[in-house]
Parts: structure tokens; C-alpha cells; sequence
């Protein structure tokens, strides 16, 4: 009888013990959006789960929060109530905002504690995405997904008016010529557009900056938060060859199209060339029953492209042991076999540069060229737009320009409007850094 309690007891110390441990482990909530069509919300949750899986001491659950803009009014919301998530996929422009605002957690200590400092740390990254995670020196957010828009195009609507699919347009002539010869219309009304481009917030703003970038100027400052440049004359020429697509060559249908309809459109054989990001490269390859290609945005002036896509952030508010097991989540996502994976399910290239260093990656290029448009246009990327009241200032530009494109308003009084209303977003933050903007 004295056997069988000494053995219960030992049963229950056990039990006790095992319990204990499995309290011990960390809780965490990580916020993330799916900013792209396919099914990477499914992905992104199997992917939390093979990181609970892979050790004990933290359990993180994965919360899907929307587009970006809907992730980071979610964020913003839960640091107000105290309740911070411990890390949130951003998108990467947002990061100088949650740093201006006090919102983001210098990441040093934690790379610190790993051996490494902050510069030693960013490098493992491609130099195009740096700029978007780093303020002043220090390291804020971790790149994870990164994008640059791309040009799509069926290769069977080339070969139908003579364009060689192996040589798609490289400027805005060839563009415009190209697309051209690509539209269809019965009498008046587009049956085929040459050319489409997503018109809906986020994504139109994100576009019409390499747009203007490539027609030889700059979007924003991007040393300093409080400064855009919407009325200037490489902007103003990049809204107008967008007008121009629409109301002078009539290759493009007009008013708002957003990333579904435009997707669609491809898909249907109703638009010959569309610009995506590269992130839905993936969801294009499964939904696409069209032989297509992909290749660099053409340019004016110059190659480039803004880079998109989202970083890992760990908000202010989370204690130290919530940081640490934030980290423990950032560095398994980050993680060459984890980032690399990733890419080649999405499309979205890793920024982590060892992961193209993976035999597996390497078969995949082999096998997907397409997926390697976007790391070859990495030469000509450019920091993403990043400014004080982000969203904001971003709609500014993006209101008039879906005026233009629905025949309400001129480009150069659409512009001097956008910088108008940039202005006034942006004068708390100029006025804070002791700077005066004219009335």
C-alpha cells in the first residue's frame, strides 16, 4: 500500500512538474496582414505552428489583422489600451512612423545579446531593404517579406500583334507603343487593355513613387520624416504619363481599379500587361491559364524601384521576457530555411541573402526565373516612402491622382493640391523637429 502512494505521489510530483513546464512557456500574439491575394494567411499560421512546435519555451498564436493599413490601426489601437501584441508583420514604410511616435523597440539589446551588433546585423539583409528598418543607427524592424513591383505580360497576346514576348517594353516609349498595339476596342469601349495599373489606396501610391523615381527625381526625404515632394517635376511627369495611358493613348480603362478587378483582368485575357508586386507571383502562377512573363517596370529616365512588403516590429509596452520571446519568433521567421521557404511559396523575395545561398532556392530559380526578376531589380531598388502620418500623406498624393485618372482633375493643380494637404499632415511633425513650413 506504502508501494503504491509512494508511487502516486511520485506520479503527481511528475505531473506537477511537467505542468510547470508547460506553463513556463511564454505566451505571445503575433499580429500579422495579408497585404497580397493567395493563401498565405493558412501559410503564415502553419508557419507559427512548426516555430511552437520546434521548442518549448514560447508559444506564439498568430492573428490575422487585414491589409497593412488595417495592421496598423489594429496595432496602433492595441497599444493605446495597454495590450500591445509582442510582433506585428508592419509594412516596412511604417516603421519611421512607430519610431517618431515612440512606438517601436529599439531591437539592439536583443541583437546585442545574440553577439552582434546592429550594423553586423542588418547586412544579412539586401541593402535595398535596410534603409526601411533602421533609424538613426539602430535597428527597429527585421525584414522578412519585401516585394517590388513588377511588370506582368501574356506572352501569347505579344506573339498575336508581333511583340516578341523575350524582349518586353524597357521604357516608356516601348510601353506606350507596346500597348498600344495591345489594345482591343469595340468601337469606343476597351475590349483588351494594353496596360492596367492597380488604382486603389496603398498600391497606387507605392507605384507612382518608382514611377517618379524613374523619371529622375525623388518621392520623399528619406533622411527626414516631415518632407514629400508631390509637386515636383519628376512627380508631376509621372502622373501625367499615367493620365496620359488613360485619356491620350487610351490604352488603359479609366477611374479606379483595384487589385482584384485588375488581377482578374489578366487573368480573363481583358488586360495584356498589368503592374503587380511580386508578392502575388505565387497567386498569379496558380489562377494564370495564360502563358505570361514578368520583367522589370520600364523606365524614363532610370531603373528603379521602391521596395515593398512588411518587417517584424515589436511594439513598446512588452515586457523584457515578452521582447525575448518576440526575438525568439523574429529569428526563427528570419531564418534563412524559414524566409527562403516563404519566398518560394508567396513570391515575395527573401531579404535575408543567405537564403539564395540554399540548395533548395537555388533549384527553385533554376526552375522559376520568374522569380528572379525581382532579386535582379534589387540593383535599382529604392527605400520604400516613410514619413510622419504615413497613411495619411500617402492618400494625399493617392486622392488626386484617382481624380486625374477618372477624368475630375488636371495633373500639375492635382499635385499642388496633394502637397497642399501633405503640408498641413505633416506640419506637427516639422513643427516638432523645429522646422516651419510656409503658410
Amino acid at each position: 500500500m506504502r508501494m503504491l502512494t509512494r508511487a502516486a505521489l511520485a506520479l503527481g510530483i511528475a505531473t506537477s512538474l511537467m505542468s510547470g513546464v508547460a506553463q513556463a512557456a511564454t505566451e505571445i500574439d503575433f499580429f500579422f496582414p495579408v497585404p497580397v491575394q493567395g493563401k498565405l494567411a493558412v501559410e503564415m499560421t502553419r508557419l507559427v505552428d512548426a516555430f511552437n512546435a520546434s521548442q518549448s519555451d514560447v508559444h506564439a498564436t498568430a492573428v490575422y489583422t487585414g491589409a497593412y493599413d488595417d495592421t496598423n490601426l489594429k496595432t496602433r489601437a492595441a497599444i493605446q489600451a495597454g495590450k500591445p501584441p509582442a510582433v506585428v508583420l508592419m509594412s516596412a514604410n511604417f516603421i519611421r512612423e512607430y519610431v517618431i511616435t515612440n512606438a517601436a523597440t529599439d531591437l539592439s539589446a536583443l541583437i546585442a545579446k545574440d553577439g552582434l551588433t546592429d550594423q553586423a546585423f542588418i547586412e544579412r539583409f539586401f541593402p535595398a531593404v535596410r534603409q526601411n528598418a533602421m533609424e538613426n543607427g539602430h535597428v527597429y524592424g527585421v525584414p522578412f517579406q519585401n516585394s517590388t513591383p513588377i511588370l506582368y505580360y501574356n506572352t501569347d497576346a505579344f506573339k498575336e500583334v508581333g511583340l516578341d514576348p523575350e524582349k518586353p517594353p524597357v521604357t516608356w516609349q516601348e510601353w506606350v507603343d507596346a500597348a498600344k498595339k495591345l489594345t482591343k476596342r469595340d468601337g469606343t469601349t476597351i475590349t483588351r487593355a494594353g496596360l492596367e495599373l492597380i488604382s486603389s489606396y496603398d498600391t497606387l501610391g507605392w507605384v507612382t513613387s518608382g514611377l517618379a523615381m524613374s523619371n529622375g527625381g525623388d518621392y520623399y526625404n528619406r533622411g527626414w520624416g516631415g518632407e514629400v515632394y508631390y509637386n515636383t517635376p519628376s512627380t508631376i511627369g509621372a502622373v501625367q504619363f499615367m493620365d496620359d495611358l488613360v485619356h491620350k493613348h487610351h490604352v488603359m480603362p479609366e477611374g479606379v481599379n483595384d487589385a482584384n478587378a485588375v488581377a482578374n483582368a489578366f487573368f480573363s485575357g481583358r488586360a495584356a500587361m498589368i503592374v503587380n508586386s511580386t508578392g502575388v507571383l505565387g497567386f498569379v502562377r496558380d489562377n494564370m491559364k495564360l502563358p505570361f512573363k514578368v520583367a522589370f517596370i520600364p523606365r524614363a529616365i532610370r531603373n528603379a524601384a521602391p521596395i515593398g512588403g512588411a518587417s517584424l516590429l515589436i511594439p513598446t509596452g512588452n515586457t523584457p521576457e515578452r521582447q525575448a520571446a518576440a526575438w525568439k519568433l523574429i529569428s526563427y521567421l528570419t531564418s534563412p530555411e524559414v524566409d527562403g521557404g516563404w519566398s518560394r511559396f508567396t513570391g515575395y523575395f527573401a531579404p535575408r541573402m543567405a537564403a539564395y545561398d540554399l540548395p533548395e532556392m537555388k533549384e527553385y530559380l533554376a526552375k522559376n526565373p520568374d522569380a528572379k526578376v525581382a532579386v535582379d531589380q534589387l540593383a535599382y531598388a529604392t527605400p520604400w516612402f516613410a514619413t510622419f502620418n504615413t497613411v495619411g500623406v500617402r492618400k494625399a498624393i493617392e486622392d488626386q491622382i484617382q481624380a486625374v485618372l477618372s477624368g475630375k482633375a488636371k495633373v500639375p493643380e492635382a499635385m499642388e493640391a496633394a502637397q497642399k494637404a501633405a503640408n498641413e499632415l505633416l506640419r506637427p511633425y516639422v513643427e516638432q523637429t523645429a522646422l516651419k513650413l510656409p503658410q
